[in-house]
């Protein structure tokens, strides 16, 4: 019999994230949770002021939702689970990364319900997320670790051995690996239908991986996120009727995160989430270059705030930064399917 887990997954995950649109949105809109445009981005997105946002819970319940279904149906129809219960490890990775992106979407909703609720624009300080972020990485780490993480697959190179000598150097490079592209994420969401779109092809990506990999779970945490992802691009395409907030984009790094340390490789991120890395790395060299020169590189950082200054459409930049995330995804799947 076939396994329709995952296509369960990203059907449900696609239904529930699009239609809460109908209740989150209006809900929003009552609650005056509208976003507020600096003055310091593009002009023409000041007509995006008071757009609702923190609609990422509309994503985080179809992820959640969607991944209870499709594990209830594998159990009643495989008579069994989409990973195979008795492998322990598999369901502490899967279950730690779930809840790893949750709790930084937590640290995006304590953000945004600052800036929106408490009327301060800058919302939590660079200190305090920091500070939280690193802290839920760590845990997230110890948990692996605590679960048998031994070793990380790094291509033409092999299984690395990372509990011992150099290879222990793994674990603080991973902290900063992981609160690196959670940021970077965080970053990419700023044109309408933007991160959601790129995240879509990240965890494809992910989903035809762990497929090479014959790894089920996180097989299925791929295809629920880009159900998600497809869901909340219906609300989210230009012109956006509803933001998702630090509280979703916070959601879609962790998760990606998450995934890529499921299948045993988060080196593949960085390719495959060579749109975020692009995205963080302009902002970094912007504000280097300012501090030292008092002169800016970029017309705008992030990227994708510099060519919308150069004149293109909101639309032009969804497309080709989702390419360019396409070309990423397609040189990290290269190791898996000839299996360098």
């Amino acid at each position: 019999m076939k396994d329709f887990t995952s296509v369960i997954a990203a059907a449900v995950a696609f239904a529930v994230t699009a239609l809460l649109g109908y209740i989150v949105i209006p809900y929003l809109k009552k609650l005056h949770f509208g976003q507020t445009i600096l003055d310091i981005g593009p002009k023409w997105h000041k007509e995006k002021q008071g757009t609702p946002t923190m609609g990422g819970f509309m994503m985080i319940a179809g992820v959640i939702l969607s991944l209870c279904v499709s594990y209830a149906y594998s159990a009643v129809i495989n008579g069994r689970f989409a990973f195979e219960m008795h492998d322990r490890y598999r369901l502490s990775v899967l279950l730690a990364g779930v809840f790893m992106a949750l709790c930084m979407s937590a640290v995006g909703f304590m953000d945004d319900y600052i800036k929106v609720v408490k009327k301060r624009n800058l919302g939590l300080t660079a200190r305090q997320k920091t500070f939280l972020q690193l802290l839920i990485a760590a845990a997230y780490l110890a948990t692996l670790c605590l679960s048998g993480m031994k070793t990380t697959t790094v291509p033409f190179i092999g299984d690395i051995e990372i509990t011992r000598g150099f290879g222990l150097l793994f674990w603080p490079i991973a902290l900063m690996f992981i609160y690196g592209f959670t940021n970077a994420v965080n970053l990419t969401d700023g044109v309408d239908g933007l991160a959601s779109s790129v995240t879509l092809v990240v965890a494809c990506a992910f989903m035809l991986g762990s497929g090479f990999l014959y790894n089920s779970g996180m097989n299925t945490a791929s295809a629920a996120l880009a159900g998600a992802c497809v869901g909340f691009i219906v609300w989210n395409s230009k012109p956006a009727k509803v933001f998702m907030g630090d509280t979703g984009s916070m959601f879609l790094g962790g998760m990606v995160v998450a995934i890529s340390f499921g299948i045993g490789r988060p080196v593949l991120l960085i390719f495959a989430g060579v749109t975020y890395f692009l995205e963080a790395l302009s902002d970094i060299i912007q504000v280097a270059y300012y501090k030292k020169t008092k002169k800016r590189i970029f017309k705008m950082a992030p990227l994708h705030h510099h060519f919308e200054m150069c004149g293109w459409s909101e639309q032009k930049v969804v497309l080709v930064f989702s390419l360019i995330a396409a070309v990423g995804c397609t040189v990290a799947l290269l190791p898996l399917i000839f299996n360098w």
